[in-house]
């Protein structure tokens, strides 16, 4: 059997990424393409199911029964679009639960704006817009990433998502026709949550470790730079639609670039918050491990059940 030269399964490996050919589980890749889209699966996933924690800690305390319903629904989205991602990591030889254990562990992260609280009901609109509306940002694009079953996932997430960003939204114009409290209520969930939406794209591009080699496989199409400027692009016009003001004292139009010019990002902050040291990184982490040991019972009886139901055809 003729040997294989590294090097050339390397060049016929990128010469499928270039031809914009989707690499499948049982492809031959890289190990540093398999551990990167290990690392960026898995994060997407555990800020999905991360992210239903806020947002959930409001469902019984939603303004009326059509606002629980479609804040249920969301949350209940959140949970199957982990499922999807979870599954898309494990075609790439990691374990759901090993990736669980990362998390609590503190080994494995996920968006850093879901260390925010939600201290208002006009937080959960600023959430479905901004925050949903920068995933869908990145998502799209998501949607061509040179990975198979990644790709697919996010089809339907992407559908999903938008509706979420569209509930937000709703909930922000509502507030800003309402009191004048309830404009001030809207008003400060926007100045509260506008910064750390424009950290979910990630660090700047010059900071930025894993972007060059991401592009060049295509697992990401776009810099992080590229994508914060496109969602303040989509997002100052909406908020001055409804009269929201947007917390940066530099932002104005720039003719010549045809893009919004933006103030300095706190990255301290972000660097602080990813390491562990936000408002909420604590009870997150306490809130999934508290449900990993109580859900320990159900695993086991579905495992129990399933060797059983083996057992039984192999007899």
């Amino acid at each position: 059997m003729k040997e294989v030269n590294l090097t050339e399964l390397e060049a016929a490996f990128q010469a499928k990424i270039d031809s914009e050919v989707r690499i499948e589980p049982k492809d031959w890749m890289p190990e540093r393409y398999r551990k990167t889209l290990i690392r960026q699966i898995s994060q997407h996933a555990h800020s999905e199911i991360v992210g239903m924690l806020p947002e959930g800690n409001w469902i019984t305390r939603a303004p009326n029964l059509r606002r629980k319903q479609v804040l249920l629904a969301k949350v209940q989205d959140e949970g199957g679009h982990g499922q999807y991602l979870y599954s898309a990591m494990e075609t790439l030889g990691h374990s759901r639960q090993q990736s669980m254990d990362d998390l609590i562990s503190g080994k494995a992260k996920y968006s850093s704006i879901f260390n925010y609280p939600t201290l208002t009901w006009a937080d959960i609109g600023a959430v479905g817009w901004l925050v949903d509306g920068a995933a869908i940002m990145n998502q799209v694009a998501l949607c061509r990433t040179s990975y198979g079953p990644y790709a697919r996932a996010m089809v339907r997430i992407c559908k999903e998502e938008s509706f979420h960003q569209r509930q937000g939204f709703e909930i922000m114009c509502v507030l800003m026709k309402g009191s004048e409290e309830q404009r001030a209520m809207a008003q400060d969930a926007m100045n509260r949550f506008w910064w750390p939406a424009l950290m979910m794209f990630g660090p700047s591009d010059a900071d930025s470790t894993n972007s060059e080699e991401s592009l060049k496989w295509r697992i990401k199409r776009h810099t992080n730079d590229e994508l914060r400027q496109s969602f303040i692009d989509a997002t100052v016009p909406q908020a001055e639609l409804i009269g929201l003001t947007i917390p940066d004292k530099d932002l104005k139009w720039n003719e010549a670039r045809g893009h919004y010019d933006y103030g300095q990002i706190d990255w301290n902050e972000f660097k602080q918050v990813v390491s562990g040291h936000g408002p909420c990184n604590t009870e997150r982490i306490a809130a999934r491990k508290k449900a990993e040991e109580d859900g320990k019972w159900v695993r086991e009886a579905a495992m129990a059940y399933a060797e059983k139901k083996k057992a039984r055809k192999a007899s």
